[in-house]
């Protein structure tokens, strides 16, 4: 019960993320049943079928992507002091958790599900005089196994997507222990010195000699490192060891690693596609007919989106570094950090919009002759595609605020006004937009120039 009242009681802005999740659940299930309705009308084509059921795939991803940004900020699935005592743990609030993105995403899948069957006249009759009919496979009944098994696609990845990513983590850095055999150093059960035991005659009167050396001190530190388990090192003796960092927790020096490679996918995606523009594919190129040519345009197109994703966490830290350069006032000088400490939180989904963006405009020109026009279904796609890589950025943006907040609190009581911190938050969008609109352009120009020729 108390679950319950925890996701009715969110905020409205919570509520709108979450029908957010619903609806690209619901674009996406309603792709999934065309799928379906396709190969009920053309059973012949098995192939043409089983390629538009293949490229469902990237409007799945994208609304898992965005179920996993919303679970992540939901306030209400937070740990808090004193939610354990009460039985709300981490495991309990990661089940809650992915209990919540479940029912979005069945909501969504329902949806979809009654439009489906609304068009296809199985409800009240043939909307819109039948237009809906040719690609829904009106007047055939559906297989419940198949149309079971394709809505229950998203909400299950979702939820497995949202448990695995939230599940209950050590919040302790994981040490790595460290074994060090120092002279005139007692250790208890330890390993042999200058060939004696720790606790040998020798040993024992090196120990005392350095005891009496040291006084009261040094006899006290003594018996702390008489008291010392078998087969452990005096800590006061070993350097500190290294903890493992995440990547979201990397500070503002802290470059996010992989750039270079990130540059040479690029690279080899746009010279791919460089090389196949030499050779046109023959018959044309549609989501429907892949050529046998065409191949390496896709490939060339994945390579090119891995590399956007993978680059945008370290061009994210460098335009925090740009922003800077030649003597930083405050405002810049704010703005630049929080881009650098946010740079792979927020350059991830920059990196995906980025690609959604660049695929798009070669899509575009793709499409752009009357032979090939943009169907109703490849719009509907495309706007689940980039409304959830437009939707997961701004709610990672909602997430990095959430995380910055006792920060602004503190600059708040020191007396921080309040302007120069929203300026800060606008420099670092319009440097952001600044940056990469630019670079997706060019990008984008270069990977559909071999489809213009």
């Amino acid at each position: 019960m108390l679950d319950l009242r925890l996701t009715r009681a969110a905020r409205p802005a919570v509520q709108l993320r979450r029908l957010l999740v619903a609806a690209a659940s619901a674009g996406t299930g309603f792709l999934l049943l065309s799928c379906l309705g396709y190969a009920l009308k053309r059973p012949e084509a098995a192939g043409s079928g089983a390629l538009r059921l293949a490229w469902c795939v990237v409007p799945v991803a994208a609304t898992v992507y965005l179920a996993l940004a919303v679970a992540r900020t939901d306030p209400g699935t937070r740990p808090r002091p004193g939610l354990s005592a009460i039985g709300l743990g981490p495991a309990r609030l990661m089940a809650v958790s992915a209990l919540v993105t479940a029912l979005s995403t069945i909501l969504g899948s329902l949806v979809a599900l009654s439009l489906f069957l609304h068009l296809r006249g199985d409800l009240t009759g043939l909307p819109f005089d039948g237009a809906a009919a040719s690609f829904l496979a009106a007047g055939k009944s559906l297989p419940l196994a198949a149309t079971l098994t394709l809505l229950a696609v998203v909400p299950v990845v979702a939820t497995v997507a949202v448990a695995l990513a939230l599940r209950p983590r050590d919040p302790r850095p994981v040490t790595r222990p460290q074994r060090r055999y120092l002279p005139f150093v007692r250790q208890a059960g330890g390993p042999a010195v200058g060939g004696r035991t720790a606790g040998g005659p020798a040993a024992s009167g090196r120990t005392g000699e350095v005891e009496a050396a040291g006084g009261g001190g040094a006899a006290g530190e003594g018996t702390l490192a008489a008291a010392a388990p078998a087969g452990v090192i005096d800590p006061r003796f070993t350097s500190p060891s290294l903890t493992d960092k995440a990547d979201d927790d990397k500070g503002p020096g802290d470059t996010p690693a992989g750039l270079p490679w990130a540059v040479a996918l690029v690279a080899a995606g746009l010279t791919a596609q460089a090389y196949a523009g030499r050779t046109p594919p023959t018959p044309a190129f549609t989501f429907t007919t892949v050529p046998t040519g065409a191949g390496l345009f896709l490939l060339g197109w994945l390579l090119t989106a891995v590399g956007l994703v993978l680059a945008a966490p370290g061009l994210t830290h460098l335009c925090g570094r740009l922003l800077q350069c030649a003597r930083p006032g405050a405002l810049r000088l704010l703005a630049g950090r929080g881009l650098m400490a946010e740079a792979t939180r927020i350059g991830r989904p920059l990196g995906i919009l980025c690609a959604v963006t660049a695929a798009g405009y070669a899509v575009t020109t793709l499409y752009d002759s009357p032979g090939r026009p943009f169907g109703p279904l490849s719009a509907l796609g495309a706007l689940v595609v980039a409304g959830c890589a437009f939707a997961t950025l701004l709610t990672v943006a909602v997430e990095t605020r959430q995380g910055r907040a006792e920060t602004t609190d503190a600059l708040l009581r020191l007396g921080a006004p309040a302007t120069v911190l929203r300026g800060a938050a606008a420099l670092r969008a319009v440097a952001l937009l600044a940056f990469f609109a630019p670079l997706t352009l060019a990008i984008a120009a270069l990977a559909a120039f071999p489809l213009t020729r």
